[in-house]
């Protein structure tokens, strides 16, 4: 990555540093004849002109270079805000703290039809849009959540649920919501994702079972309720069946085994 713009005398800038990553400053001078400090290839633009509380989509930086947005992204993190766009992409950082006002049913409400972008960068934004294309074209959509460990992928796609469960309805079966059967089951779920066993290592049981629950159930309420409906597969779960169906004990022995 070179640098993007001639760097002047008076230019305010980015420079790489070993141990903070990146500190900026401003070009005091420029001489072949002395011994330089940092190379220009290290060199990077600082837009001055930057709201002093970041930007909610990073396509709106002037300057779209690693420096700014990582100053970008610390700006808004100092604030509480964990979602930043960069473009239809959401960016979350986890604020290893629980922010249960951020994903409340009021807040599911308000995300629920609203325009990409027209609101603060949230999961529920893009569970919506992946949801509306999903009915509008009748397609299937995919959500990709990918990050380092302990980036907090596990609880994005909590959220995920939580959100396309609502979106699925209320329907009340035995005193209990769609959403609140989903969620209920995800300790399950989990004792399978997150086990290493023999047959299973990691999260892919938990990957492959997670979305398609949701509208499992949905189904059967549509059939109940004599609504027309079409399939849609979202992922197959013919694997993880065969694993539980084969299992000598059943689903407890598995468990038992993890």
């Amino acid at each position: 990555m070179g640098t993007p713009v001639n760097i002047i005398v008076g230019s305010h800038v980015w420079v790489e540093d070993s141990d903070v990553a990146w500190i900026d400053g401003e070009v005091e001078k420029l001489t072949g004849e002395e011994v330089i400090t940092a190379k220009l290839s290290k060199i990077y633009p600082k837009d001055v002109e930057a709201p002093a509380g970041g930007v909610d989509d990073m396509t709106k930086l002037s300057y779209l270079h690693e420096p700014g947005v990582l100053q970008n992204l610390k700006i808004r993190y100092e604030l509480n805000e964990i979602y930043t766009y960069t473009g239809n992409i959401l960016i979350a950082i986890n604020p290893f703290q629980r922010l249960p006002h951020i994903y409340d049913a009021h807040m599911m409400q308000q995300y629920k039809g609203a325009p990409f972008g027209e609101l603060n960068p949230h999961v529920f934004a893009v569970a919506d849009v992946a949801y509306r294309a999903m009915i509008n074209e009748g397609k299937s959509n995919s959500i990709l959540v990918s990050g380092e460990s302990g980036a907090g992928k596990t609880e994005t796609t909590k959220m995920l649920m939580r959100y396309l469960a609502y979106l699925g309805g209320r329907a009340v079966t035995e005193g209990r919501t769609v959403e609140q059967q989903v969620l209920e089951s995800n300790p399950v779920l989990e004792a399978f994702g997150n086990a290493k066993t023999v047959r299973n290592n990691n999260s892919r049981g938990g990957s492959h079972y997670n979305v398609q629950h949701v509208f499992k159930m949905k189904q059967e309420e549509y059939t109940k309720e004599a609504i027309d409906w079409s399939y849609i597969e979202f992922v197959d779960n013919k694997d993880v069946l065969d694993l539980i169906e084969k299992k000598p004990g059943g689903i407890i022995a598995l468990l038992d085994e993890a």
